[in-house]
């Protein structure tokens, strides 16, 4: 049985989801520990819980939700049934460091082993009990797909900097892939639902492999507190646009209150995406980086991950390592040790490496005889492209330098292509003198810190007495990795480079040991302070900043499928209810009715600008009623909103954001700002043509009053950068001239500072009341920021007697978005109605005997 939900799915993904999902069987569910009233099975997914009610579980808990659990398992030795223990190499267990003590920490996730279904209930509730573990068990069609497919062969490619510009070199898009990725996150999300209490519970969600699980989360719990850490490089956008589901990924990541990366490259890369797709752009409060996102502030997370130190300590202690380390001095006595770890794929540049260690040995071969490159490989973590090529490659390079350097007990290259221990991978640390990390696009890479703590050594060990062995160390490492940018006293190369990467490897290794030192000593200073440890609690501290925000705001859920989104109003913010306001309207003796134009009364997209006749009748109707006084309160001038509105001889019109306005036709137009002198505009106006000049698209609007730039039909990205250049630009020279440089929906505008539609609003209230007219009733209706001039002024007008005392004020925002206003309608067709609700009360009103 296929729930809503996964239905639902198909307008995004459409394909063979009920194919992929032949193999489900109804199987006995754990118990679960949701505070939640009603049981899950009894809730669509499609449906958002509210989490207003008050949760049984007090203490503060984390659920960590990665692609894989932080345990090893195997079979019993009798093959009857399973045995785990912690991975203590884990990352995930790691963090926990960083923890308050009392935070009790669970975690999602699937097993690397495989676990037949009639035993998989039994494991469950075992590693619940055992490990607080919840495992996510995927039939093994979604795990191929899923893991090898969409993330190992398009996601994991992509963010690393390679297109598939032929199927025969890398796997183009499939749609299938796609899928079974969203049905794979649907299933991690199903297990989390299962152990959660959304009021109280932070989850933290790791890597590409769960990107759209924010979404399945936020749908069902809005307040709910997730984070998302991205482990791998996020790519530039001209890379990430060519992904085909590439807004569905960064809607779905939207979802998450907090978004964490290790280089600042990597974030700027996402808000670039999110400028130049969505339209967002980017803000920095007090230090913190945040996207405005329907009413959210979504914080970005700029930390790189560290080592755990304990952990290298603990494996430094083991006597099997020590005595590995004496071996391997034997073996390389007189040898000068370069080092190499890494992972087996395309990314690691092991062969470019390799490559720049032969041109060492020719350019100078004073280390012929003494250098050695030790390269480890570890096995590769999934199926990925073109392993038995890479493989093949570097064992060529290896028996070619071999033989034309080697000579007996001396090898140039020792490659090491076996699962290596991590005591044994410590112990040839502790006697390089040299590590080499040549990747040509790497998210973080730990290699480098994990081998200055293991050069430190250990304080209180009796077996290592060689101080200065222990205490210096030297890094050659590309300047393509995440830990990059804190390696300061690193070497950091182009690798593609081969040249400069051989005389980086000579620098290295010929460098005095006191400068060795000196660089060791700083980078142990950052490795052993900025620890996983300090990594979790940071992210944990700006985790509880950026949730705390929305917890104090009303919530709920619109769109579908990868198109929802969580809209966070202020609590008093409530969409506007027709028929009390129609009873207000109805009871006052003295209305004032501000309307702005584009996107209020007419649509902002509208390709036909003009009134429709259905606005004329209206706005001619309650005109006519002789308790109202009806404004147009627009931006643009006065000869567009003269002429498309000489039918309503009575209609107010504020021109300009107010700087010139009539009370009726019969009436002169008014100045209402007090500018005279618009010299400015000869400073203002050539900036403006040069950069319009620069970007296509754009164009410059001279009102009477004001200049306006807009660029709505210029490259996105382009077009925000040069309105933000352009925005500095002219605030620096017309700094000492009384205008104000605003930015609004795709303009810069520069105008008076003494207009504003908020001073035209209080002009009409202060004349209506020295008419002996004031009013008991407002309605004030706009979309822009412009408009929110407005709004602030009525919420202060009553406090100053401009308004009469027992006024009803209806200040609404066109939209539901963040605003002064106190309610809102969806669009301009609902402006309509509701003004024709208002036109037919003063139809029958003065109808009436």
């Amino acid at each position: 049985m296929m729930s809503k939900s996964y239905t639902n799915l198909l307008d995004l993904a459409s394909g063979n989801f009920p194919a992929m999902g032949k193999e489900f069987k109804e199987r006995r569910r754990m118990p679960r520990a949701m505070s939640v009233p009603g049981m899950i099975s009894e809730l669509d997914d499609t449906q958002s819980v509210s989490s207003d009610n008050p949760s049984a579980a007090s203490n503060d808990r984390i659920i960590i939700v990665a692609n894989h659990l932080p345990l090893k398992g195997k079979r019993k030795e009798d093959n009857q049934g399973w045995s785990f223990s912690w991975n203590e190499d884990s990352l995930l267990l790691q963090l926990k460091d960083g923890f308050p003590e009392d935070m009790e920490v669970l975690y999602v996730g699937s097993l690397r082993v495989d676990v037949d279904p009639s035993e998989q209930d039994d494991v469950s509730q075992y590693l619940l009990e055992k490990f607080n573990c919840v495992p996510a068990f995927l039939p093994p069609d979604v795990m191929e797909k899923f893991y090898d497919g969409f993330c190992k062969r398009q996601l994991w490619p992509l963010f690393h900097y390679m297109l598939p510009l032929s199927s025969d070199k890398c796997q183009r898009f499939e749609r299938s892939y796609w899928e079974a990725y969203v049905l794979a996150n649907k299933l991690f999300f199903q297990k989390v639902v299962e152990i959660i209490s959304p009021e109280d519970d932070y989850i933290w969600i790791h890597d590409y492999h769960l990107m759209v699980l924010p979404t399945f989360i936020r749908r069902r719990f809005n307040r709910v507190k997730i984070g998302f850490f991205l482990h791998s490089p996020f790519p530039s956008s001209e890379m990430y646009r060519t992904l085909p589901v590439r807004e569905e990924i960064l809607k779905a990541l939207l979802n998450s209150d907090i978004i964490g990366f290790h280089t600042f490259d990597y974030a700027r890369h996402f808000l670039s995406c999110c400028s130049r797709m969505l339209g967002l752009e980017y803000q920095s409060k007090r230090g913190y980086l945040g996207l405005e996102y329907y009413g959210r502030t979504i914080s970005i997370k700029i930390m790189p991950v560290g080592v755990h130190m304990g952990r290298i300590e603990s494996v430094m202690k083991m006597t099997d390592e020590e005595s590995k380390v004496r071996e391997l001095k034997q073996v390389y006595e007189g040898k000068t040790v370069l080092l190499g770890v890494d992972d087996l794929d395309i990314f690691k540049g092991i062969n470019l490496k390799i490559l720049a260690m032969e041109q060492m040995l020719r350019q100078h071969p004073k280390w012929q005889g003494i250098a050695v490159l030790i390269q480890i490989v570890n096995p590769p973590r999934g199926r990925g492209i073109h392993l038995d090529e890479i493989r093949d490659e570097i064992q060529e390079s290896c028996s070619r330098i071999n033989r034309v350097y080697g000579r007996p007990g001396y090898q140039p290259i020792v490659f090491i292509d076996r699962s290596v221990p991590i005591t044994e991978k410590v112990a040839y640390y502790r006697i390089a003198e040299c590590v080499v990390v040549t990747a040509v696009r790497d998210g973080m890479n730990l290699i480098p810190y994990e081998y200055i703590a293991c050069r430190q050594g250990i304080s209180d060990s009796e077996s290592c007495t060689d101080l200065s062995e222990r205490k210096k160390s030297m890094l050659v490492i590309s300047e393509f990795i995440g830990c990059s940018p804190s390696l300061s006293g690193a070497i950091r190369v182009n690798p593609w480079n081969v040249e400069t990467t051989a005389e980086a490897m000579n620098e290295a290794i010929s460098m005095k040991d006191e400068e060795k030192q000196l660089r060791h000593e700083k980078h142990y200073r950052y490795v052993s302070t900025h620890d996983v440890a300090y990594w979790s609690r940071s992210f944990l501290q700006d985790m509880e900043r950026a949730c705390a925000d929305l917890l104090r705001k009303r919530c709920w859920g619109i769109g579908l499928s990868f198109g929802f989104r969580v809209v966070a109003l202020d609590p008093n913010f409530r969409k506007l209810s027709i028929d009390p306001m129609v009873s207000a309207y109805k009871r006052a003796r003295s209305r004032a009715i501000l309307l702005d134009y584009d996107g209020t009364v007419m649509p902002q997209y509208s390709i036909s600008k003009s009134p429709t006749q259905e606005v004329i009748s209206t706005l001619n109707t309650l005109c006519a009623d002789p308790k109202n006084v009806v404004f147009i309160v627009s931006g643009r001038g006065r000869d567009s909103l003269g002429k498309w509105f000489t039918p309503c001889e009575k209609l107010g019109i504020a021109a300009e954001h107010g700087y010139l306005w009539r009370w009726s036709q019969s009436e002169e137009w008014e100045i209402c700002g007090k500018s005279s002198d618009f010299a400015w505009m000869q400073i203002a106006e050539p900036v403006m043509k040069q950069y319009t000049e620069a970007t296509d698209g754009s164009s410059i609007e001279k009102k009477e009053s004001a200049l306006v730039w807009q660029y709505r039909d210029a490259f996105l990205g382009f077009g925000s950068s040069q309105a933000k250049e352009m925005l500095d630009h002219l605030e620096g020279v017309l700094a000492n001239e009384p205008v104000a440089v605003k930015s609004g929906h795709f303009i810069v505008e520069v105008k008076p500072q003494d207009v504003s539609k908020g001073l035209v609003a209080e002009k009409i209230f202060s004349t209506m009341a020295e008419r002996g007219r004031q009013a008991d009733f407002v309605l004030c209706v706009g979309d822009d920021r412009s408009d929110e001039d407005m709004f602030e002024v009525i919420s202060g007008a009553m406090s100053s007697n401009i308004l009469a005392t027992n006024c009803s004020v209806y200040a609404c925002t066109v939209g539901q978005k963040p605003s002064k206003a106190k309610y809102y309608v969806d669009d301009s067709s609902e402006v309509i109605s509701m003004l024709e609700s208002l036109a037919l009360e003063s139809e029958e009103d003065s109808g009436s005997p």
